[in-house]
């Protein structure tokens, strides 16, 4: 039987909720990545860096027993971000960084940013702090197609602002086109992405596969071939400045199959599974390693993980439905097999 032995990964784009959610999803990313980054986009957000200290408690209170997870904090960027909050960010141990939202763009990003000029101080002391901008790569802008979105982000926000702080470290988070990847790697050492696997494995005709397909919704929305394409050539490629990040969204069954369904894929069960698969299939699955568990680690200057995890090439069915709240929630890929599972901790 085929084996694969990793150093543990880390997810470096990841939603927990909160509450019994919280309880319910986490043990899903600890039982293969050592740390994550965790979204700040609560209701109401987490602004400061004691709210963020006092949700890393909750998180690590959820964490079933003999689970080793280490949460990695982030704020919320709204219009009362002060410099003096980005001050005290400044190499702090559990803290990371800052999360930028266009106000309405997605789940829970109503006190996002309306215009990014006006996070100009805030954004200017994170540049000379060396606190990273993690940025959801959309315009929001009802006259622009939900497909150029990211495009549009690039030309009117991410370039402008890279060319105004050239020292400011930017993680563009979820990239979903040829044009993000293309930027990236022509960018700047500052300048990262991350890449889920929901973007890596479909493009835009599985929401519309025989009907309309909510499970597969997701923002950025997923995009042409041609893209998808291209994201799997940078994820597979070895450049240091892609790496995994799952943007693992959960959302009750119930809120998914509605008149007007969340946004959001909850991969977190098959994550890993799933980047393996790809890997494998390209070819250059010892490639894998470094996107997983290396080069997420060495942007945010990180030590690297020293455990290892064991994954089996072995078919298993992934559940069609997982408890959640007092509803089920859908996984990614639910009902299918997928091929190669994680065995445990070595």
């Amino acid at each position: 039987m085929k084996e694969l032995m990793l150093t543990r990964p880390d997810d470096m784009h990841l939603h927990l909720r909160d509450g019994a959610a919280l309880a319910a999803v986490v043990a899903s990313s600890a039982r293969c990545f050592a740390r994550a980054i965790v979204m700040p986009n609560l209701q109401p957000p987490v602004t400061t860096i004691e709210q963020a200290l006092a949700y890393r408690q909750r998180i690590l209170a959820a964490l079933p027993a003999g689970l080793d997870f280490e949460p990695l904090m982030t704020l919320y960027l709204t219009g009362n971000t002060r410099p003096a909050e980005i001050k005290r960010l400044a190499g702090h141990a559990s803290v990371l960084a800052v999360k930028y939202y266009p106000a309405g763009a997605t789940f829970n990003a109503d006190n996002g940013v309306t215009t990014i000029e006006k996070a100009y101080p805030v954004i200017e002391q994170m540049a000379i702090s060396g606190v990273p901008l993690l940025m959801h790569g959309e315009v929001n802008d009802p006259g622009v197609d939900i497909f150029d979105r990211e495009q549009v982000f690039i030309e009117t926000i991410l370039d402008p602002l890279l060319n105004r702080f050239p020292g400011l470290r930017v993680v563009f988070e979820h990239i979903t086109t040829e044009q993000a990847v293309r930027y990236v790697e022509q960018g700047p050492a500052t300048l990262a992405a991350t890449i889920t696997p929901q973007h890596l494995l479909y493009n835009r005709n599985a929401i519309f596969d025989h009907g309309i397909r909510p499970h597969y919704y997701c923002l950025p929305v997923l995009k042409r071939e041609p893209h998808r394409l291209a994201l799997v050539a940078a994820a597979t490629s070895g450049h240091p400045r892609f790496f995994l990040g799952t943007d693992s969204a959960p959302h009750a069954q119930s809120a998914k199959e509605s008149a007007c369904g969340c946004a959001g894929i909850y991969s977190a069960p098959v994550a890993l599974e799933i980047y393996i698969e790809i890997f494998e299939r390209a070819g250059v699955l010892d490639r894998l390693e470094a996107f997983a568990s290396h080069f997420g680690a060495d942007f945010y200057g990180l030590p690297r993980n020293t455990g290892t995890i064991r994954l089996q090439q072995k078919d298993w069915n992934i559940p069609t439905t997982l408890p959640y709240l007092d509803d089920c929630i859908i996984p990614m890929r639910a009902g299918e097999i997928c091929h190669w599972r994680l065995v445990a901790d070595v």
